[in-house]
């Protein structure tokens, strides 16, 4: 019989984060969100929201919805490209993110598979989420590539996508999710958030953590994108404070959880609880844990 998983406690390394008096935007990173297709621009701009408020210092959306390429007038820190104007591997050159995360309303277009592909071979960081999970599951050279990958890469599926990776069931992949998630981890040889009730992550050279926090609130669309955000951001901070890419993402979860929890015991949720409330909870947390931290 295994072993229990570890319970995830790191948020005393947010105190890393603390910015200098004399800080500016490139000690914060930048990060490129791809995603986005038509019907489902909400994701990637949610996305884009969370690695602002969890304190990226640049944020660059690239949208495949031609007609939602614009200004974002709520949130107009968002540098919005439209991805059907640009070839990819250009882009990224202009752009030259620190982290890349894809995935967020993403779609199973042509120009989805093409930006997946490119962003599997770029040399940064990768955060891995919704259909380009999929696409994934679908595209055998996708999966070489990501197999392939020297980079950190981290994927945030949850059931029904592990499911299709391994080509099972959602009731399988719950009936034992420890063994699941091994299984899921050995075949991309990435970081691998499996998410749901107490939250699994694992990789191939750290052994299975599970996030004891967090509610039914979160179960709603787009709270996933906002995950995806949060880590992107801890990420590319984390490049310049010594937090690695297993440590983000660690961190990431549990803070998208506790802000969950925080804005639930102030009378929010858990039922009709946002995303975009739950994306400006976390700068909250965020800042009261870093003021925790080194206090």
């Amino acid at each position: 019989m295994s072993s229990l998983p570890e319970t995830l406690d790191i948020l005393s390394l947010l105190k890393r984060l603390k910015r200098r008096p004399n800080a500016h935007k490139g000690d914060a990173g930048k990060v490129l969100l791809v995603g986005g297709a038509a019907t489902m621009s909400g994701a990637l701009v949610l996305a884009g929201q969370a690695a602002l408020y969890s304190g990226a210092g640049w944020v660059v959306l690239m949208m495949l919805d031609a007609k939602s390429a614009h200004l974002v007038p709520d949130q107009p820190e968002l540098m919005v490209h439209d991805a059907n104007n640009l070839q990819a591997r250009q882009a990224l050159q202009q752009i030259q993110p620190d982290v890349i995360a894809i995935g967020p309303g993403l779609g199973q277009s042509q120009l989805a598979i093409q930006w997946l592909h490119t962003a599997l071979a770029w040399p940064v960081s990768l955060v891995i989420d919704a259909d380009a999970i999929n696409l994934l599951s679908t595209q055998p050279e996708l999966m070489d590539s990501l197999q392939q990958r020297t980079y950190p890469t981290t994927l945030t599926p949850h059931p029904g996508e592990v499911a299709r990776l391994l080509g099972c069931s959602s009731a399988d992949v719950q009936a034992d999710r420890p063994r699941a998630l091994t299984e899921i981890v050995k075949l991309t040889r990435s970081v691998v958030v499996l998410k749901g009730q107490h939250t699994l992550i694992a990789s191939p050279i750290h052994n299975t953590v599970q996030c004891m926090q967090g509610n039914p609130s979160l179960a709603v669309g787009g709270t996933g994108d906002v995950l995806t955000g949060c880590m992107a951001a801890i990420a590319a901070q984390g490049i310049k404070h010594g937090i690695d890419h297993w440590q983000a993402s660690c961190m990431a979860v549990q803070l998208h959880a506790v802000a969950a929890d925080s804005l639930v015991r102030k009378g929010t949720g858990p039922i009709g609880l946002t995303p975009s409330e739950l994306v400006r909870e976390l700068r909250e947390c965020i800042n009261q844990e870093i003021q925790h931290r080194i206090n």
